[in-house]
């Protein structure tokens, strides 16, 4: 048996890539090829548009996938959602989809823009973004690159933004945000009905999530005179408790912690200026707790 994967193809593209990776499976694929080999003979992935994966998996043609929020709630599509990841093409931060206009537009809100034209990929969720705030506008379906339509050609975009570098290059201003994305592991109901379709989503889930965990910690491994014990691990943020064992030198202790990265670089220096010696730091694959 194999589970049929729908992973997305483009910007999510080697972000997903490198979390799996990450979970213990190797992703190859070539540049003229949707049909990517992984190293599980359990797994069958396929590239789709993240756009086309919630109604794919919806329907059952395929059994799960990874794919944004906001595409799930642009096309509605009813879905089982497995977990929530944390990341997206450049850092693991959620994306915004916001409604833009152009730095020397009047429009001030959502209200201006009463009768205008929009651009978007969004455009079921655009719709209801003004349905819900009683305006009647003009939305058309844009192929990307929304941003070099305003203000020529439309009068406002919504698209997706997560550093809002590209509007800022474009000379473009956020008036609202209609929805926070990040990713997330979605099944069908199909796949989730059948055990072993749902053992292997389940296992998957742990893997991915374990990942997760893993992106922004690492373990931290050292020695530390026992007379200076309190001291040294005093230092450690609460709640961590680290591993401790023996050395054949009676003295001494090895202690072991799992901690973030960016608490590492401000312990180091000041677990070693109180006695601590042999300092690793190491990265880590995968957290499960």
């Amino acid at each position: 048996m194999k589970l049929k994967l729908g992973v997305p193809k483009g910007s999510l593209q080697d972000a997903t890539f490198a979390l799996f990776q990450r979970a213990g499976f190797s992703f190859r694929v070539s540049s003229r090829s949707y049909q990517p080999v992984v190293d599980d003979d359990e797994i069958e992935p396929i590239l789709l548009r993240p756009q086309e994966i919630p109604i794919y998996v919806q329907d059952g043609v395929i059994d799960a996938g990874l794919t944004g929020l906001d595409w799930i709630s642009d096309c509605g599509a009813k879905v089982r959602e497995i977990c929530e990841l944390r990341y997206s093409k450049l850092t693991s931060n959620p994306i915004r989809v916001v409604l833009a206009v152009h730095n020397d537009s009047p429009y001030q809100s959502v209200k201006d823009l009463a009768g205008k034209r929009i651009a978007t990929e969004y455009v079921r969720l655009t719709q209801r973004y003004l349905q819900e705030n009683h305006v009647e506008a003009q939305v058309e379906f844009s192929w990307g690159a929304c941003e070099v339509k305003v203000p020529t050609l439309v009068d406002a975009i919504v698209v997706n933004t997560e550093t809002g570098s590209s509007l800022r290059a474009h000379n473009l201003r956020i008036l609202e945000t209609l929805l926070t994305s990040t990713t997330r592991f979605i099944a069908s109901e199909i796949a989730m009905a059948d055990p072993w379709r749902a053992e292997k989503i389940d296992s998957l889930k742990i893997l991915l999530e374990g990942a997760m965990n893993a992106s922004r910690l690492v373990g931290l491994k050292m020695n530390l005179p026992v007379a200076h014990k309190d001291e040294i691990l005093g230092q450690l943020p609460a709640l961590h408790q680290p591993t401790l064992s023996p050395l054949s030198d009676k003295d001494w202790l090895a202690a072991e912690v799992i901690l973030e990265e960016r608490q590492v670089r401000e312990l180091i220096p000041s677990l070693k200026r109180a006695g601590a010696t042999g300092l690793v730091e190491y990265p880590l694959n995968k957290v499960v707790y």
